[in-house]
């Protein structure tokens, strides 16, 4: 049998793995082998201020105008509650990371010796 986590083999009467600690017969998921979970965070792109109004909208899955028209009226009428809750929000709520960038190789320099 081998390691779910670390993908070493294991001894028949083994429990835990010798290498990595986790127990016999678990499975650790991440959050790419989850695409359902929901996640509440700012994105990087579609958005106006901070990201808070487009965020809450992916997050309930509905359209990021109707989300800003709610905030916005929330905002208007009683100024103090919705004005501190996009400020705690757009504090509280991580942005989503970035793209993942591939070290480019690196390009020789020509050096050349002047005599």
């Amino acid at each position: 049998m081998y390691c779910s986590n670390c993908g070493r083999q294991l001894e028949a009467e083994a429990r835990y793995c010798s290498s990595c600690g986790d127990a016999r017969g678990t499975v650790r998921l991440s959050p790419s082998d989850c695409p359902d979970l929901k996640k509440l965070s700012r994105p990087r792109e579609g958005k106006r201020i901070a990201g808070v109004c487009a965020g809450v909208a992916r997050y309930l899955e509905i359209d990021v105008t109707v989300v800003r028209i709610l905030w916005l009226l929330v905002t208007i009428l009683p100024p103090v509650p919705g004005l501190v809750a996009y400020l705690v929000c757009w504090i509280a709520m991580p942005q989503d990371p970035g793209p993942v960038s591939t070290p480019s190789a690196a390009v020789p320099q020509v050096v050349h010796n002047q005599p």
